[in-house]
């Protein structure tokens, strides 16, 4: 806490407002569009091993959330204040930090997987820069910040096998087994009355979420194996189309069947089974005019 009183006292207008944009790089909207790009344009293997590092590692991040309890800085010091625009986005227990590690896995992962020494720069500095803005903002301490990040590299650094291809079928199937036991420790285990509801709640729709997004990867891994064999390469400008339209639809199924799937099933079953499709669309269904976008440049004939 001495820590964020400190940079409390630093904070500027400007500041906030840079360091709410960094945040953001650590969000699950930044893990979605980085992991997408790179399995639609760069390579189907290194796509899958930055899923398995956000997926695995929100898994582990839940848990010890879940487990751990810790609240947030402002409410373990009454006499602390964060960037009030930063709240919105910190819900649930603050150890460990869920940016920190999504931005570490993905920018981490990124930097371990390219061989360009500037995008490599550029990742490392981006993984540095999110955990400082939780910290600089108030939602997390240093605790939280360096758990989060720790947990993000081992995943990074244990999982880079996958970015060769190797054991991909087998990572899928046992995350799949893992989420599953989180949402029963999580739904039969915990204790709601010994946990802050809202924080109960939160972890639980991430044990929905996860569930519906890790069954999609596996059977957009079986169908692309045994159907499809989509191939990524494209000249520069029909990869940027590919890009754009596949993070448009993507966009659109996870909105748009927002609250058509939650009257029809339920708030919790209906957010697996969104996750779930928005996973198939872009695994499955957005690939399929791949060989489209590699005529337009040129690449097949």
């Amino acid at each position: 806490m001495e820590i964020l009183y400190w940079l409390e006292g630093l904070r500027t207008p400007l500041m906030d407002k840079l360091m709410l944009l960094i945040t953001e790089l650590g969000s699950e909207t930044a893990f979605l569009v980085a992991a997408l790009i790179v399995f639609w344009c760069v390579d189907k293997n290194k796509g899958y091993y930055l899923m398995g590092v956000g997926f695995l590692g929100t898994i582990v991040n839940q848990f010890l959330k879940l487990v751990c309890r810790v609240p947030r800085p402002w409410v373990r010091d009454e006499g602390f204040s964060a960037v009030e625009a930063a709240k919105a986005d910190a819900g649930g227990y603050s150890f460990p930090s869920g940016h920190s590690q999504n931005s570490v896995g993905i920018f981490g992962g990124l930097a371990l997987t390219t061989k360009n020494k500037v995008l490599r720069i550029v990742f490392i500095v981006i993984a540095v820069l999110v955990p400082f803005s939780r910290m600089y903002l108030g939602v997390h301490t240093p605790a939280d910040v360096l758990v989060g990040s720790g947990c993000a590299l081992a995943m990074a650094f244990g999982l880079r096998f996958l970015s060769k291809g190797k054991f991909i079928k087998q990572m899928l199937f046992s995350t799949c087994v893992i989420a599953v036991v989180y949402l029963l420790f999580v739904q039969f285990v915990l204790d709601p009355a010994k946990l802050d509801g809202d924080n109960y709640s939160h972890g639980l729709e991430n044990c929905y979420t996860l569930l519906g997004a890790v069954f999609g990867m596996l059977a957009v891994y079986f169908v692309d194996e045994k159907w499809l064999h989509f191939e990524v390469k494209a000249v520069w400008w029909a990869q940027i189309l590919k890009a754009l339209g596949g993070l448009a639809v993507v966009l659109v199924v996870k909105s748009g069947l927002k609250e058509p799937l939650n009257m029809l099933l339920g708030e919790l079953p209906g957010r697996a089974v969104r996750y779930l499709l928005i996973v198939l669309v872009a695994g499955i269904v957005w690939p399929m005019s791949f060989r489209w976008f590699a005529r337009m440049g040129g690449r097949e004939k």
